[in-house]
């Protein structure tokens, strides 16, 4: 009996320890990787190709599709949401029928910068890949550890997500060493599935919120013309009211329901339940006196907001070659409102301004605070012309004229 309790006591104070020295060798001071994500033109090109090809509009219940997925723009993809939202940076290496995972993520609440890397193998199966190895800092763990971490990981960060639905929708990976390939099987179910994880309760119901105070906005105006500034200041003020806890998802809400809004798109596709909700009245939305700058503006402050910058930029620019092309041309006036709605979204996104964003448009804003002059900048080209006098997007009288929209628009009011 002594003995068995030597025992116990003994555990009691080495557990601890044990555990100690665990986290010890699992975290480290620094990210292991630590790499620039810039995202260019041709990969949303790519992308929407590949959305394209999926459209699921086009799907009936039960066909089989592939999606290939190049190394380069797998890695891409990984690094960007990597330091987008976890302030690190990761790596994908592919071989045949394997893949090489490299991960740092910055804990967050800490005093001081910790960072959990991560290397992980993944294995073809014929079905979901088979996690083969998992390190974390200089900790190995088994593989069957490994599964059940990143299952649990998974089932906590998507807890509305029938992860085994997922699964059964998923048929194949395969890899080689330059591309992925994606099996899945289309479902009638599936739109509504993953709303469910993209659109919690929760965040239908702050939606609601919105869309509520937007009718009541736009019900009680005479005209059939709106500044975009008369639209946000109502919104954002109810965001200031609403942020007890989270300023940052108020802000992006109230960004999302004006992006739908200005589009002259309805809440209801994505929502079915807000067909019950209260309407906007629909009025013609205006920037320095065009309709077509508030759509540039708030989609990219949506982008920005919830995607970051460097993307909210690739697809403006992108836009803009597309035009260039066979669309209205390019136009640098289209830039500026792509760039400072990417500039008023990435306020509203960071923590450090969030609030005070909230309380500067509830003082009330001009359209001059948030959108820079364009009358004199270069519009309708088309790419010919483009390419003549400013010789694309790498050529340095392109990059002069970025940089005199930059100025603009940091000299605008509303930031500091």
């Amino acid at each position: 009996m002594r003995f068995l309790l030597k025992l116990i006591l003994l555990l009691i104070l080495a557990l601890p320890l044990v555990a100690a020295g665990l986290i010890y060798l699992a975290l480290d001071s620094a990210p292991g990787i630590d790499r620039a994500a810039e995202i260019t033109p041709a990969n949303i090109a790519r992308a929407k190709r590949i959305l394209d090809q999926n459209d699921p509009r086009k799907l009936k219940p039960g066909v089989r599709r592939t999606i290939f997925i190049s190394q380069s723009d797998l890695d891409l993809a990984a690094n960007y949401l990597a330091r987008q939202y976890a302030a690190g940076g990761a790596r994908i290496q592919l071989q045949r029928g394997m893949a090489k995972i490299g991960a740092s993520v910055k804990l967050p609440v800490m005093p001081l910068p910790i960072y959990l890397n991560l290397d992980t193998t993944l294995a073809e199966t014929g079905a979901l890949p088979r996690i083969e190895s998992l390190r974390l800092g200089q900790l190995p763990m088994p593989a069957s550890l490994a599964h059940w971490l990143i299952s649990r990981t998974f089932a906590f960060a998507f807890a509305d997500a029938d992860m085994r639905y997922f699964r059964s929708v998923v048929k194949k990976v395969d890899f080689t060493p330059s591309r992925a390939a994606l099996t899945y099987e289309w479902q009638a179910d599936l739109p509504d599935r993953l709303r469910t994880v993209l659109l919690p309760a929760k965040e239908q119901n702050r939606l609601r919120a919105y869309q509520e105070r937007l009718a009541a906005v736009t019900g009680s105006l005479n005209t059939n013309d709106v500044s975009l500034t008369e639209l946000l200041a109502p919104l954002f003020a109810l965001a200031a009211d609403r942020s007890t806890d989270d300023a940052v998802a108020e802000n992006r809400a109230a960004i999302l329901l004006l992006t739908l809004y200005v589009n002259g798109q309805g809440i209801e596709k994505f929502v079915p339940e807000a067909k019950n909700w209260p309407r906007p009245a629909q009025h013609r939305v205006l920037l320095n006196g065009r309709d077509d700058f508030p759509k540039h503006f708030i989609v990219s402050a949506a982008l920005a907001a919830k995607a970051g910058a460097p993307l909210a930029d690739a697809v403006g620019v992108y836009k803009e070659l597309a035009d260039a092309r066979g669309g209205s041309g390019f136009s640098f006036n289209d830039i500026a409102a792509d760039r400072a709605g990417t500039r008023f979204g990435e306020y509203a996104a960071d923590p450090a301004s969030a609030r005070r964003l909230q309380h500067r448009l509830r003082a009330g804003i001009r359209e001059r605070d948030i959108m820079p002059g364009t009358a004199d900048l270069p519009e309708f080209m088309p790419e010919a012309e483009f390419l003549r006098r400013f010789g694309g997007v790498d050529a340095p009288a392109y990059k002069e004229m970025m940089a005199e929209i930059e100025r603009r628009i940091e000299a605008l009011p509303l930031y500091p």
